[in-house]
């Protein structure tokens, strides 16, 4: 069970998705050269929290390895999963009553 509530893990999972696209995008530009220390040490750290964070709840750290080595994978599949969840409370949701039905008795006489 993770130790963090459910709104803070998907923050950082968030969090940690848009610094990996930052670092994908400044290497596909050429531009990771100069900051490749800096994106290293953030690595570090990253791994040294997923490595805590798996003590108790090893779904989440992979999700947050995920989030940094796959950002854009980590975050089609929230994406998906918020998709089917927003599916499913409209199938659940009670259909709106139908309004012609209220006028076919008035209308037969």
């Amino acid at each position: 069970m993770s130790t963090l509530d459910t709104e803070t893990a998907t923050l950082l999972i968030d969090f940690i998705e848009k610094v990996g696209l930052l670092r994908r995008d400044m290497q596909q530009k050429q531009d990771f050269e100069k900051y490749e220390a800096r994106f290293t040490r953030v690595q570090q750290k990253l791994d040294g929290l997923a490595e805590r964070i798996s003590r108790t709840d090893p779904e989440f750290a992979k999700a947050l390895r995920t989030a940094w080595t796959m950002p854009a994978r980590s975050l089609a599949f929230r994406n998906a999963r918020h998709q089917k969840e927003l599916k499913e409370a409209r199938a659940d949701a009670p259909a709106p009553p139908d309004e012609t039905s209220g006028l076919r008795g008035s209308e037969e006489t």
